[in-house]
C-alpha cells in the first residue's frame, strides 16, 4: 500500500513540476516579447515600461516557485533525505525571498504611480488655470 501511494505521489509530484515549468516559459516568453517592444518602440516611458515587464515577471516566477515548492513538498513527504529536505528548504528559502522583495517593489510602484498621478492632476489643473 506505501509503495502505491509513493508512486501516486510520484506522478502528482512530476506533473505540479511540469505545471511550474510550463509557468515560468510562459512568463519568460511574455517578458522577452515585452522587453523586445519596450527597447524598439519610441514611447517616452521605456523605463516605467521595463518596470511593468520586471514586475509581471517576477509574479510568473514566483508562481513557479510557489508550484515547485508543492512538488518538492509531495516528493518529501514519502522519501525523507537529507538531500530532498535541503531542497525543499532551499525552494522555500528562495520563494520566501522573492515574495518579500516582490511585495517591496509593487508597493514602491504604487506610491511612484500615485505620486505622478496626482503631479499630473495638479499640472493639468494649472494648464487650466484651477
Amino acid at each position: 500500500m506505501e509503495s502505491l501511494l509513493h508512486e501516486i505521489a510520484h506522478y502528482i509530484a512530476l506533473t505540479i513540476e511540469a505545471v511550474a515549468i510550463l509557468i515560468i516559459a510562459i512568463g519568460t516568453v511574455e517578458a522577452v516579447v515585452g522587453i523586445f517592444r519596450a527597447v524598439f518602440s519610441r514611447h517616452a516611458d521605456n523605463v516605467d515600461r521595463l518596470r511593468a515587464i520586471w514586475l509581471g515577471y517576477s509574479h510568473w516566477l514566483v508562481a513557479g516557485l510557489t508550484f515547485q515548492l508543492a512538488a518538492d513538498v509531495v516528493n518529501t513527504s514519502f522519501s525523507q533525505t537529507w538531500d530532498e529536505v535541503g531542497r525543499l528548504a532551499a525552494v522555500a528559502a528562495i520563494r520566501t525571498f522573492l515574495s518579500y522583495f516582490l511585495d517591496h517593489e509593487v508597493e514602491s510602484t504604487r506610491r511612484l504611480q500615485h505620486a505622478a498621478a496626482l503631479a499630473e492632476a495638479a499640472d493639468t489643473g494649472r494648464l487650466r488655470g484651477e
